[in-house]
């Protein structure tokens, strides 16, 4: 921050002015130093654009050093005043601005802007919460891309809900989006413990507590807090395919009709590259109710090494139907359009995948490569 930003003394022009636009009398203080970015010409060309100087040069100063936390504590009181009479709507309007940029992709710049709310609001469970789906977001997309960052992306964005979820008293929406985090982790027990707080919470008229209740009863009726389904999935997700089949394996036999039970079956012999197996048992987790687009897609890989190109075609079909913007999804269609002869249909999936995901390894590799 600080090869960014320089401090300057107070202009006499504006020692003691009155911010416009306000009606509380917040006048600048001639005792703080302004800070100022220092643009591409150095320390030279902003002491010389103090002569231009706005009030947007002065929130962007202001902004990057409450985002560094760094500096005196009257002083960084002082900035958050001051932009707050200048800028009164600045945490909706950069939340939203947070939230385009993640859709984008440009999650650097929405962490970024986040970072800017956070030093501006630093004890904000709701700037906590953006900054959490933010991460949630990057960590979803980089484990898309089998990226080696990924473990890191999830641990980030767990550490982030941990922050939202210990505002006292709890905010709902975090316990929402964060047991539906876990859900999607399949740590089912974290996720019922959010969803059960959440529906505590929750307000009469909260539609979003009928999902949280639909989600726990799911949890309950499976049996997925069980000690061998955890164990399971906790054993498979770190490359310990054999122990979790013995684990999993022992909680089939008690519930036969679980689908979550085969798709870890599926998912642990998926990665031994056992397809005929796998797809066996991913297709008895179809059969049973798991029809979500991560069932289906692992089944479409199975069936497509195993050499069955229609069934893969089917389920790949059905799952984007599920989710038409599931870069996955349609990155595997190019791949099967590859494997089927047809490259002039893959080029057009993978062009596709590359407007979702611009970084698509797979989508990239193909198309660099015509």
């Amino acid at each position: 921050m600080r090869e960014r930003v320089i401090f300057l003394s107070v202009p006499e022009s504006l020692a003691g002015r009155i911010l416009p636009g306000t009606e509380s009398g917040f006048a600048i203080d001639r005792d703080v130093p302004l800070p100022m970015e220092v643009p591409e010409g150095g320390i030279a060309q902003a002491r010389a654009a103090l002569e231009d100087l706005s009030w947007e040069m002065i929130v962007s100063g202001m902004l990057r050093v409450l985002a560094s936390g760094e500096g005196r504590r009257d002083w960084l009181d002082y900035y958050r005043r001051f932009v707050l009479e200048i800028r009164p709507d600045i945490r909706l309007e950069f939340s939203r601005a947070a939230e385009l940029k993640a859709e984008n992709g440009e999650f650097d710049l929405a962490l970024e802007i986040l970072d800017s709310l956070g030093g501006l609001f630093p004890e904000s469970p709701e700037v906590a919460l953006d900054r959490a789906l933010v991460l949630q977001r990057r960590a979803r997309l980089l484990e898309r891309r089998d990226s080696p960052d990924a473990a890191k992306a999830v641990a980030e964005t767990e550490a982030a809900f941990a922050e939202a979820m210990s505002a006292s008293p709890p905010m709902p929406d975090a316990m929402f989006a964060a047991g539906f985090f876990f859900l999607d982790r399949r740590d089912f027990s974290r996720a019922r413990e959010c969803l059960s707080l959440y529906v505590r919470l929750a307000g009469e008229d909260d539609e979003r507590a009928d999902l949280a209740r639909a989600a726990i009863r799911e949890i309950d009726d499976g049996g997925l807090e069980e000690a061998a389904f955890t164990e399971a999935c906790a054993l498979v997700r770190d490359g310990k395919e054999e122990a979790g089949m013995v684990a999993i394996r022992s909680f089939i036999e008690k519930r036969p009709e679980e689908w979550n039970g085969w798709f870890v079956l599926g998912w642990a012999l998926r990665r031994l590259r056992r397809w005929a197996d796998a797809a066996a048992a991913l297709a008895r987790a179809v059969d049973l109710g798991g029809t979500n687009c991560d069932v289906r897609n692992e089944l479409a890989i199975c069936l497509m090494e195993s050499g069955d190109l229609a069934g893969a075609r089917r389920q790949l079909e059905a799952a984007l139907r599920e989710d038409c913007e599931n870069v996955k999804i349609v990155s595997n269609l190019g791949v099967l359009a590859l494997k089927s002869g047809d490259g002039d249909r893959a080029a057009a999936f993978f062009r596709t995948a590359l407007e979702l995901d611009p970084e698509d390894p797979v989508a990239l590799g193909f198309l660099s490569a015509k």
